[in-house]
C-alpha cells in the first residue's frame, strides 16, 4: 500500500477512535443527567440538612394494567429523621413545646429520656416526617435538633399482592428482601451503597467499564405478571369467601393456561408489607401458594380421567358397574354419599364426581402407568415459579406396593401438593397437554435502557392434543349439566370446571370428618383457554360441599374476566 494510502487510513483509524470515545463519554454523561439525575438533586438538597453516612436505595417493582400501563407496586419513599443531641440542647421544655406542634404524636415521657442522656450525642425522636414538617422544624432552628434525610420500602396499595410481593426487612445487619418478589429477586432489586457526596465529574468519567458491562446488569425494575384491577378482585372475593364460610385459611390463582404467566395470586390471611412489624404472627408472610401442601380432593379425578383417556383404556361414554363402595387391601373406599348408581359411564364420574369410578379408571390404567403420569404432571415436584419456598408436593404414596395407596391418589386424596403444583397439572388439561412453568416476571429493565424478557420455554407434553380436547368437552358437560344442576352455565361462553372436597388429614393419622378442604377450578373460553382459575378454603364451618363455597365466587371472576377483556363469545 502506498504510504499516502497508508498515513490517510491511519488517520481515519484515529478520527474513529476519537469520535467512539466521544460518543462513549456523551453517552455516560446523558446517562448520569438523566438517569441519575434525581440522586445529584438530592446530593444537593442535603448541603442544608444533615446527612447520613449512605443512603438506603432499591429497584422498584410494577404492576402492569391489561393495556400495558406500569403502576408501582414497590418503590422507594423518601423523608426523614428527626434526632436530638441532648449535650446541645439548650432548654428541653421548649424545645419539646415547638417540636410537639409540628409532631403530635411526640411521646413527651420518651422525650424526656432521651433528652436527659448527656453521655449520648444521637437520640432519634421521629422518623419518616414528610418534607413539609421537615421544612417547618427546619425553621424553628432549635438547638440540638438535626434532620436527617432517610429512605425507606413503600408499597402504594398496601395489601394488594403482598404474598406475591413480600417485603424489605432487616435479617441480621443486612436489610434485604425477606419474602416475595423481593427476596427472590433481591440479587436484582438491591442496589450497592454509594457514597453521598460523588464529584459530578468523576461520577461521569470514572469506572466506565464498570458502569457499562457490570453495575447496569445486576442491578434492575421489575415487571410482574400482575395486573392491578385482576389481583384486587380476586383478592376481595377471597376474603369474603374466607370470612362468610370462617375458614381458617384460603388462597386463589389466575393464570395463564398456555403461558404460565400469572394474572393474580393471593392467599388468606393477608397482611401489609408497610406495617409488617405489627404482625404478631409470622405465619402470615409465608406463601401457602407455593410452601404449604394439602389434599386437594375430587379436582384430581380430572387428572385420572384424562390418563385414562390418554393411555385408550377408556372412552367418555365407557361404563362400569358403580357399586358405591370398593374394598382395597382391607380399607373400605366409598362415594361421597355411599350410595351405588349401577351401570354409569366416564362422564357421570365427572358429573357426579365418584370416588369408585376414580378408581376403576386407575385399575385400567394400572399401577405403575398411572404414577408415571402423575410424576410426570409434576404433583411431586417444585413448579420453578419465580417465588421463594417453593415445596415439593408429598407423593410418596405413588411408589407403594399397595393399591390402596393409588386408588386414594385417583380421587385426591392421600397425595398432597401445592396449590401452584395443582394449576400446573390442571393447565395441562386446558393447553392441549403441556406442561407450563407459572411465573410472575414479565420483564426486568436494567441499566442504560437495557432490558429482559423473561421467556419460559413449555415443551415437557404429558397428554395428547386429542385427550386435551376430550376431557375439556367432559368439563364443560359438567359445567353446562350437572354443577349446580347446570344453574351457573353461561349460554353464549363455555367453561370448563370441577370441585373438590376433601377430608383434612389427622397428623398422627386418618382424618377428621368433620373438617374439609374445599377446592374449585375452572378454564375458559373452554377450548381456547385465556384464564384458569383456582380457589382453596380450608375447614369452611357449617358446609360440606365446595360447590356451596366456591361455585358463585368462580362464577363472579369467571364474569368479571371475560367483560374486563372483552371475550368475544364462543358457542
Amino acid at each position: 500500500m502506498p504510504y499516502k494510502d497508508l498515513f490517510s487510513l491511519r488517520i481515519r483509524v484515529i478520527y474513529s477512535a476519537i469520535f467512539l470515545l466521544a460518543a462513549i463519554l456523551i453517552g455516560r454523561l446523558a446517562f448520569v443527567q438523566t438517569v441519575q439525575g434525581g440522586m445529584f438533586r438530592e446530593r444537593a438538597g442535603r448541603q442544608y440538612i444533615s446527612s447520613v453516612p449512605d443512603s438506603f436505595d432499591r429497584g422498584a417493582i410494577f404492576f402492569q394494567d391489561k393495556n400495558g400501563k406500569s403502576y408501582f407496586a414497590a418503590t422507594i419513599k423518601t423523608g426523614f429523621i428527626v434526632a436530638i443531641n441532648p449535650t446541645m440542647l439548650i432548654d428541653a421544655e421548649e424545645t419539646f413545646s415547638k417540636l410537639s406542634e409540628l409532631l403530635p404524636e411526640l411521646d413527651e415521657k420518651n422525650f424526656f429520656l432521651q433528652a436527659g442522656k448527656k453521655d449520648d450525642p444521637y437520640e432519634e425522636i421521629a422518623r419518616r416526617i414528610p418534607d413539609e414538617i421537615a421544612q417547618g422544624i427546619e425553621s424553628l432552628n432549635l438547638p440540638g435538633v438535626f434532620l436527617y434525610k432517610e429512605k425507606w420500602r413503600f408499597y402504594p396499595s398496601g395489601s394488594l399482592g403482598s404474598h406475591v410481593l413480600g417485603f424489605v426487612g432487616w435479617n441480621g445487619d443486612d436489610l434485604s428482601g425477606r419474602y416475595g418478589i423481593e427476596r427472590y429477586y433481591d440479587d436484582v432489586l438491591r442496589r450497592n451503597a454509594r457514597e453521598v457526596y460523588v464529584n459530578f465529574f468523576a461520577e461521569t468519567f470514572a469506572n466506565l467499564e464498570q458502569s457499562f458491562f457490570y453495575g447496569s446488569q445486576r442491578e434492575g425494575d421489575i415487571f410482574l405478571t400482575i395486573e392491578p384491577e385482576i389481583e384486587r378482585i380476586l383478592q376481595s372475593v377471597l376474603h369474603r369467601v374466607v370470612t362468610e364460610w370462617n375458614a381458617d385459611s384460603g388462597g386463589a390463582i389466575i393464570i395463564n393456561p398456555k403461558t404460565g404467566a400469572i394474572y393474580a395470586l393471593t392467599a388468606e390471611p393477608t397482611f401489609d408489607p408497610n406495617n409488617f412489624s405489627a404482625e404478631n404472627d409470622l405465619s402470615v408472610f409465608s406463601n401457602p401458594i407455593v410452601e404449604s401442601v394439602f389434599e386437594m380432593g375430587s379436582i384430581v379425578k380430572p387428572l385420572t380421567v384424562a390418563t385414562g383417556l390418554d393411555t385408550n383404556v377408556i372412552k367418555p361414554g365407557s361404563v362400569y358397574n358403580d357399586a358405591g363402595t370398593i374394598f382395597l387391601d382391607g380399607s373400605r373406599i366409598s362415594n361421597y354419599d355411599g350410595k351405588a348408581r349401577g351401570i354409569v359411564s366416564m362422564q357421570e364420574v365427572l358429573n357426579q364426581s365418584l370416588n369408585t369410578g376414580a378408581v376403576f379408571i386407575m385399575q385400567r390404567i394400572g399401577k405403575e402407568t398411572f404414577a408415571k403420569y402423575f410424576f410426570d404432571l409434576g404433583l411431586g415436584e417444585e413448579t420453578g415459579i419465580d417465588l421463594p419456598g417453593e415445596v415439593p408436593g408429598l407423593v410418596g404414596n405413588l411408589k407403594s406396593a399397595r393399591e390402596i395407596e393409588y386408588a386414594t391418589a385417583s380421587f385426591g386424596q392421600g397425595i398432597a401438593t401445592t396449590p401452584i403444583a395443582m394449576v400446573r397439572a390442571l393447565s395441562a388439561l386446558a393447553n392441549g397437554g403441556v406442561l407450563v412453568t407459572p411465573h410472575l416476571v414479565k420483564r426486568i429493565d436494567y441499566g442504560l435502557g437495557s432490558s429482559k424478557v423473561k421467556f419460559v420455554e413449555n415443551t415437557k407434553r404429558v397428554f395428547k392434543e386429542e385427550t386435551s380436547e376430550e376431557i375439556t368437552r367432559m368439563l364443560v358437560r359438567v359445567v353446562d349439566e350437572a354443577l349446580l344442576g347446570g344453574a351457573i352455565k353461561l349460554d353464549r361462553f363455555s367453561i370448563a370446571a370441577k370441585t373438590g372436597t376433601a377430608q383434612i388429614a389427622i397428623s398422627g393419622g386418618g382424618y377428621y370428618e368433620d373438617k374439609f378442604l374445599h377446592s374449585f377450578f375452572g378454564y375458559f373460553p373452554a377450548y381456547d383457554p385465556q384464564f384458569l382459575v383456582f380457589f382453596y378454603i380450608v375447614n369452611p364451618k357449617g358446609v360440606r360441599y365446595s360447590s356451596q363455597t366456591l361455585a358463585d365466587p368462580f362464577m363472579e371472576i369467571t364474569k368479571f374476566l371475560l367483560n374486563y377483556y372483552t371475550i368475544p363469545p364462543d358457542r
